[in-house]
Parts: C-alpha cells; sequence; structure tokens
C-alpha cells in the first residue's frame, strides 16, 4: 500500500471528490473542478508556501505522498496539483523576500491556483529558451507570448510565465512573471482533444499580460529550474504516475482474487502473473522513493545549486517514471483480459492506460536524453 500523506496533509476529502468524477472528467475532457475545489477546502493549495507568509511549509516528502494517492483516485486532478505545486514552490524558494512577498502571501490566502507558461510556439518545447521578452514600462510590465500549451490556464488564478529579461537579452537569459488572471488575456490557438489527461485542459494560447514589475520573480530563472522547477516537477509528476500504477494493481487484485474464489483450491494462472508484476511496481514505487528522498535532502542541505548528478539522477526519474507506468499498467490489462478491455467493467484500464502513454511525451524524453548527453560530457564522477 502506498504511504499515507502526514495528518498535515490529508487529502481523503480531495480522493473521495476525485474518484467518482474521474470517469466524466476524462469522457469529456472537462477541468475536474470537484477535485480542485476540495484542495482548496483542505488547504491543498497553500501547503507548500511558506508558513510566515500564510501556508504550512509541506515538505516535498508529503506532497509527492498526496500526489501519489490523488493520482489513483484521478490522474488528470493530480496533475494539477503536481503542476500548481510545481509553481507554489518556485514561490516558496525564491518568492517569500522582498516586493513579491506580498504576492505570495495573497496566493496563500485566496488559496490561489496557479498554472506555468514556459513553453513557446517557437523555441520547440524547449523550456530554457524564450522568444518573447519582457518589456519594462515604470512599474508596469507588459508580456506577450505564445504557448503551444498551458495547462488548465483557463481557471488558473496566476500564470507562471517565462520570458527573455528585456528584448536585447539572449534566449536563455529567462526571468519568471507571475501573471495575475485580472490582467492576463489568453487567445486559444488550438483545442484539447487528446489521448489521455484530457481533464489538464491544454490547449495553446497567446498570452498577453501588463502587470507590476513586482510580480517579476527576484531570481533567474535558470537557478529556479535547476533548483525547483525541474526537481519539483519530476518528483511531483512521477508520484502522479506511480499513483496510476497503484490504480492499475488494485484493480488487477481485485480480478485475480476473484479468479481465486473461483478456483479448485489452487491458484489461478493469473496469480502468478500478478506476483511478477507487483515486482515490477515495487521497483517502480521504489525508484520513485529513492529520487523523492534526493530531492528532500538537497532542500533539507539549504544548499542553492545543485549537481550535475543531481540534474541527471532528476532527469532519469522522468525518463524511468514515464515508461514504468506504461508497463505497469500493460502489464495488468493482460492480466485482467477482457474485463480490463472493456470501458464499461470495473476493471477497466483504458484512462489509466491512456493517461500512461502522456508522461513520455511531457518534456520528450528524447529531449531529456539529449540533455543528459550533454551533462555526462561534464560529469566527474
Amino acid at each position: 500500500m502506498p504511504a499515507r500523506p502526514s495528518a498535515l496533509l490529508d487529502a481523503s476529502a480531495v480522493v473521495k471528490a476525485a474518484a467518482p468524477a474521474a470517469a466524466d472528467v476524462d469522457r469529456n475532457a472537462r477541468f475536474p473542478h470537484e477535485a480542485v475545489e476540495a484542495m482548496r477546502d483542505a488547504g491543498l493549495l497553500s501547503c507548500s508556501l511558506p508558513t510566515e507568509l500564510g501556508g504550512r511549509s509541506a515538505s516535498i516528502t508529503e506532497l509527492a505522498a498526496v500526489a501519489r494517492e490523488i493520482g489513483a483516485a484521478c490522474s488528470s486532478a493530480a496533475m494539477i496539483f503536481a503542476m500548481h505545486h510545481t509553481q507554489a514552490l518556485t514561490l516558496r524558494f525564491h518568492g517569500a523576500q522582498g516586493d513579491i512577498a506580498e504576492l505570495t502571501r495573497q496566493v496563500a490566502t485566496d488559496e490561489s491556483l496557479l498554472a506555468s507558461a514556459t513553453t513557446e510556439i517557437t523555441t520547440g518545447g524547449d523550456v530554457r529558451s524564450s522568444t518573447c521578452a519582457v518589456e519594462v514600462d515604470g512599474e508596469r510590465v507588459r508580456l506577450e507570448k505564445n504557448a503551444p500549451v498551458i495547462s488548465y490556464g483557463e481557471y488558473a488564478d496566476y500564470i507562471c510565465t517565462t520570458a527573455r529579461r528585456s528584448p536585447d537579452s539572449p534566449p536563455s537569459d529567462q526571468v519568471l512573471v507571475v501573471c495575475p488572471k485580472d490582467t492576463t488575456v489568453l487567445e486559444p490557438t488550438s483545442s484539447w482533444d487528446t489521448l489521455g489527461f484530457r481533464g489538464t485542459c491544454s490547449p495553446g494560447f497567446i498570452l498577453k499580460t501588463e502587470t507590476s514589475v513586482t510580480n517579476i520573480v527576484p531570481v533567474d530563472y535558470a537557478t529556479i529550474s535547476a533548483h525547483t522547477m525541474l526537481p519539483g516537477s519530476h518528483t511531483l509528476w512521477s508520484s502522479v504516475w506511480l499513483g496510476i500504477a497503484d490504480a492499475a494493481i488494485a484493480k488487477t487484485r481485485d480480478q485475480v482474487r476473484a479468479a481465486a474464489r473461483k478456483s479448485a483450491g489452487s491458484p489461478p494462472p493469473q496469480a502468478l502473473r500478478f506476483a511478477d508484476l507487483l515486482v515490477e511496481h515495487q521497483s517502480f514505487e521504489s525508484a520513485v522513493s529513492t529520487e523523492v528522498r534526493r530531492y528532500q535532502a538537497f532542500l533539507d542541505s539549504d544548499e542553492d545549486e545543485t549537481t550535475i548528478g543531481f540534474a541527471l539522477a532528476m532527469n532519469n526519474l522522468k525518463i524511468m517514471a514515464s515508461t514504468r507506468v506504461v508497463d505497469v499498467v500493460a502489464g495488468a490489462l493482460a492480466i485482467c483480459g477482457i474485463n480490463g478491455y472493456r470501458e464499461d467493467h470495473p476493471a477497466s484500464m483504458g484512462r489509466l492506460l491512456r493517461d500512461a502513454y502522456g508522461p513520455a511525451l511531457m518534456v520528450s524524453n528524447e529531449r531529456i536524453r539529449a540533455n543528459n548527453s550533454q551533462l555526462v560530457l561534464a560529469l566527474r564522477k
């Protein structure tokens, strides 16, 4: 059984709201309002923000446990939780001091939902490069970005957006701007009719905003990405995907036990295959837990800079988890047979399998492998 989150982060109400709606969220590609409202009511949107600014300073270990638990109930709701907290952690570690601290406090007070726009139509999915640029005019800042994907952007209270520091800056000199909903316009450029993760509602938009210059996070995005955005997303995403695998295992266990009750005192053929699948699932669980602990240890150390080895470990976690979830769910489908193939059966693996194929494409594994090939050349040990 997956570890339960601490009493500090009780996700039971979110799971109770998310699970019954998961099929409808998937079928209609709609935003999981029930689950997100339950997160808000339980204080689970502000929980990772600093205690001194109204949050609860929840640890990455606690957040990962919640992401996993929700992931077993509704993949889309869990991905929204994970993506939100990747941005919230950015405010916690890089937006708790100076002028932006008041914005962080307001986000915590209002239980605001945070989205992100870190890709751009002109950069081919490279989040560490921007074409658009911030234009500062006195105390105001303007920004226009053509983003191919902004997950749940229409439902977010703020969108954290990357851009070049100025029109004269190179593509890699980026800042992060927190764009409030009330001063931001989203012009749709595509729809969201996808194979999986349909409830994340992630079409493309042209984002236009004018906001206070104090909404620029006062740390360069290279630091934010290495310290928070990359490891935060990979550990929390992987925890969600482990939750998907948990759901597949639970359904398979029910089917194997039902078959065992019908057998004449001997284990059914499915039992042996299920035992093998549990080994794969446990290996997946162990790998995710190890890397969550690695990131927790880094955060506990109060170090500012990550190492090349740490970056490789986080990248490899994403690659591993995004492939292992497919292996587990597909293995579960093979054991459940026709019941798992049917969409109208409790053992259906349809939504889980479709969602399982999304992770390899969320920041393409091929792009991450290419990045790893550069990192290993600089690795000393």
